[in-house]
C-alpha cells in the first residue's frame, strides 16, 4: 500500500505539469489571518506559502515532497520571496522557533494519532502569545481513507481541534465535506484560533 507522502508527491507532480496552483478552501480561509513570521507546516506545493510572502510575510514551508519542495524554492527564487522551504520527515521534525502565525493545512490526519497530538502540540508551542494557529484536518465521518494503511493516519474527533486549543480564542470553525470517488466523503474541519497574550 502506497505512503501517504508517495501519493502526494506524486499529486504535486501532476499540479506542477498542468500549472495548478489556485489555493483551496481551507488556504482561503487561513490567508486574510496570516500575518509576519510564518511556519508552514506540511506546504504541500507551497500556494499558501507564496501568497503570504507576497503579502509581505516570512515564511519557513516545510514538507515531506521532494516535488513540492524543489517546485516551491524555485519559485520563491525566481520572484525573490522570503520563503525557507525544507525538505523534512514532518512526523518527527522539530521547530525550534517562534511565529506569529503557524499553518497546518490537510497533514495531521496522515500521522498516527499520538504522533498527531505530538505535532499538534509543538505547534501550539510555536506561536508566539497573540499569534494565530491555523489547523485543517480530516475528521469523523470521512469516508476517503482505502487508499492508505489505516495504521499510518487518524481522523479526530469533530470538535477535537477546538477542545485542544480551549484556552485560546476561537476565531472561526469552519466544516467542509467534498465528494470523494467511488461514492465516498472527504469530511474536514479548519479551526483558526488566536493565543491569548
Amino acid at each position: 500500500m502506497q505512503t501517504s507522502v508517495d501519493f502526494f508527491d506524486k499529486h504535486f507532480s501532476e499540479q506542477v505539469l498542468h500549472k495548478q496552483y489556485e489555493l483551496n478552501p481551507f488556504e482561503l480561509l487561513t490567508l486574510p489571518y496570516v500575518a509576519g513570521d510564518v511556519l508552514d507546516f506540511g506546504c504541500g506545493l507551497g500556494n499558501l506559502s507564496i501568497a503570504a510572502a507576497e503579502a509581505g510575510c516570512h515564511v519557513l514551508a516545510l514538507d515531506a515532497s521532494p516535488t513540492a519542495i524543489t517546485h516551491l524554492q524555485g519559485v520563491a527564487s525566481e520572484r525573490g520571496l522570503p520563503i525557507t522551504a525544507i525538505e523534512a520527515d514532518l512526523c518527527s521534525y522539530r521547530v525550534d522557533a517562534y511565529f506569529d502565525t503557524v499553518v497546518s493545512i490537510g497533514l495531521l490526519m496522515f500521522f498516527d494519532h499520538a504522533t498527531a497530538l505530538a505535532q499538534l502540540a509543538q505547534m501550539r508551542d510555536n506561536v508566539r502569545p497573540g499569534g494565530i494557529l491555523s489547523v485543517n484536518v480530516l475528521i469523523e465521518g470521512t469516508t476517503f481513507l482505502d487508499m492508505f494503511d489505516p495504521a499510518c493516519y487518524c481522523l479526530f474527533r469533530t470538535h477535537e481541534l477546538k477542545e485542544a486549543l480551549a484556552e485560546w480564542d476561537i476565531l472561526a470553525e469552519a466544516f467542509h465535506d467534498f465528494e470523494a470517488p467511488q461514492s465516498t466523503l472527504k469530511r474536514f474541519v479548519t479551526v483558526i484560533a488566536r493565543r491569548k497574550s
